[in-house]
């Protein structure tokens, strides 16, 4: 870009970055520009047409006004059109390669901290990879489910090896509260595996094609994970039918219908994905395992979950299993193997998470005695978000876990659970309701 040297500030500094070709990411030649009030004092790119264009009526009479001599907004590119057309046409690019770079973005811009070329969504990126650092602690993993899961995952990387269809989705699938995410999340530590995970509330916007959109971007971060930081990665959607489920008469929306194409050509074309702009041949990402969690899969659209394009695994964990996920979670509180099969056989057909409210609801006399010790609910807002750096939160001792104890706290959420599905005051509040 040819820039007129009349102005000190505007001969230092480009009014704008060049832009990059959609294909090759080089720049592309802009139009000279003057940003004298003299047109003369610049070179004139195309004189034969200047004259013609400043005496050209603009509706009736004078000529036509330009918005300014210094500005960019009538620059044209080497193949015609207007830059800020372009700038809108590309408003949607997700390319990450291109950053903050010294010499292309004035240094005001560029920043110091992640040196003088850092990627614009670096921690963007960061936030949506997730790497377990929380899970602390010994856990068990049911060797079915690890099975399942690292074998769908291993079929996926080694696809272009093995002559044979492998279905690009895992469906896990099972009763609430099962452990399907957890269980999958300890599988993905042990593996090393850094996955991108979303929910079903992303699969529903009030922008039609967003959640389609947002589906093939993380697909594509998943697979810059793999290729940049050289380590395996997946995208992992929990509870999928709570987004793309029917359930009575839900009203089908754009973004459901988006959101199932989108899966359906994720499943045939692994390799290309669209993120909405003009299809790249030389454009071609890694193949990405997708895994998904759900309560029911009959409820989603049957051509998506069929047998090419996803493999269902219903998780159902029976006794020993159960037994051996509760036992490590009481083994830090001294809960010995026995204790731990008798509260299990005392409340049967619960589900995991049954056993892990059991510890929780112990807990409660103990942090009512701490918010006692710390003076009263009245100052408990102040001491816990206004307190001074120096001053220490009263010491809070959790309490001793006895099979007593939670045989009682058990025996209080299964009360909890019977009021629930009894009392039902639903049919009080809407009588027209049917049974």
């Amino acid at each position: 870009m040819t820039l007129c040297n009349c102005n000190p500030f505007l001969s230092k500094t480009p009014i704008f970055s060049l832009p990059f070709h959609p294909t090759t990411k080089t720049q592309l030649p802009i139009s000279s520009l003057c940003c004298s009030a003299n047109p003369s004092s610049a070179p004139d790119p195309n004189p034969s047409t200047n004259s013609s264009n400043s005496d050209t009526n603009n509706g009736g009479g004078g000529p036509k006004k330009k918005l300014s001599d210094q500005s960019s907004w009538e620059a044209k590119d080497s193949e015609g059109n207007d830059y800020l057309y372009r700038l809108g046409k590309e408003a949607d690019n997700m390319n990450i390669a291109v950053g903050a770079r010294a010499g292309l973005v004035d240094d005001l811009f560029v920043g110091k901290f992640l040196g003088r070329d850092s990627d614009i969504v670096f921690d963007y990126r960061q936030k949506v990879t997730r790497s377990f650092q929380y899970l602390q602690g010994d856990y068990y993993i049911a060797p079915l489910f690890m099975d399942k899961v690292v074998c769908h995952i291993a079929k996926n990387y080694l696809a272009h090896l093995l002559n044979t269809k492998v279905p690009l989705i895992l469906g896990i699938w099972g009763g609430k509260g099962q452990g399907k995410s957890f269980q999958t999340e300890l599988i993905f530590q042990a593996m090393g595996v850094e996955p991108v995970i979303m929910s079903a509330g992303e699969l529903e916007s009030e922008r039609a094609g967003e959640p389609g959109k947002l589906i093939r971007d993380r697909y594509r971060t998943a697979s810059q994970v793999v290729q940049n930081q050289g380590k395996m990665s997946c995208l992992m959607i929990n509870d999928i039918d709570a987004g793309l489920g029917r359930f009575g008469n839900t009203q089908m929306t754009v973004n459901n219908q988006i959101v199932v194409g989108t899966l359906m050509n994720l499943c045939d074309n692994p390799t290309r994905v669209s993120i909405g702009q003009d299809w790249r041949e030389s454009d071609i990402t890694n193949r990405i395992p997708i895994i998904v969690t759900g309560n029911d899969l009959s409820t989603i659209y049957a051509p998506l979950i069929r047998d090419g394009r996803m493999e269902k695994f219903y998780w159902y964990p029976n006794h020993e299993d159960i037994i051996n996920i509760v036992y490590r979670m009481y083994e830090k509180d001294g809960m010995s193997r026995d204790e731990v099969v008798s509260i299990v056989d005392t409340f049967p057909n619960q589900a995991l998470d049954f056993y892990g409210a059991l510890r929780s609801r112990t807990y409660d006399r103990s942090i009512s005695k701490w918010v006692e010790d710390m003076g009263g609910v009245q100052s408990l807002g102040d001491k816990l978000l206004k307190r001074r750096k120096n001053d220490n939160l009263p010491v809070f001792t959790p309490p001793k876990q006895t099979i007593e104890a939670l045989l009682e706290s058990g025996y209080s959420l299964i009360k909890e659970q019977q009021l629930i599905m009894e009392t039902k005051l639903s049919k009080e509040y809407m009588k027209n309701m049917d049974d």
